[in-house]
């Protein structure tokens, strides 16, 4: 497989410009909340992310933050004109987070009152995951790499319901049918 190389060669004489402000990841996701300050509180407490930082709009509203975890980076905004957090069942998207205890994490989601969407569960690829709500009801899930798993060797056909396969949406060998909410 030939991998891309969009936007990310060099000239020799193109110097790489850090800037303090802009997370250093790659690809930065941006959620939308209606209150960024207590999403903030709440994300830090209950997943483990740190604040990188904060900035407010009129009338001192926070109206965005940077949060990190690992080697990862997200954005956090204020909703407002056609930006809205997430409504009803609809699940469009979600956060995928690596963490080096899966069950020590999901204790700390839980005291946290995350809602609980999986349990933790070994996976045959060699992760064991959870998923939960947060307080704006945007799905995450933290998962734990617990073996080395070549992907020829498992499939999505090993699996036993569509909740096990929704949790390898972005597994390389899938290619069943899109998947829809419910079972």
């Amino acid at each position: 497989m030939q991998e891309a190389n969009m936007g990310t060669s060099e000239l020799p004489h193109q110097k790489k410009i850090m800037n303090r402000s802009a997370p250093a990841a790659t690809i930065v996701p941006v959620l939308i909340y209606e209150d960024v300050d207590k999403a903030i509180e709440w994300l830090c407490r209950a997943f483990g992310l740190s604040e990188r930082l904060r900035a407010s709009g009129a009338g001192g509203r926070i109206t965005h933050a940077q949060l990190s975890i690992g080697n990862g980076d997200l954005m956090i905004g204020a909703s407002g004109a056609e930006f809205r957090p997430p409504h009803g069942e609809e699940v469009s998207q979600y956060v995928l987070v690596h963490v080096e205890d899966v069950d020590q994490h999901f204790e700390q989601a839980k005291r946290s009152g995350a809602r609980i969407v999986d349990p933790p569960k070994d996976m045959p690829f060699g992760e064991r995951l959870y998923t939960v709500e947060d307080l704006a009801g945007r799905r995450w899930t933290f998962s734990e790499s617990i073996a080395d798993i070549a992907p020829e060797q498992w499939a999505p056909s090993e699996f036993s319901s569509d909740s096990e396969i929704r949790a390898l949406d972005c597994a390389p060998r899938f290619t069943g049918k899109v998947l829809k909410g419910g079972n």
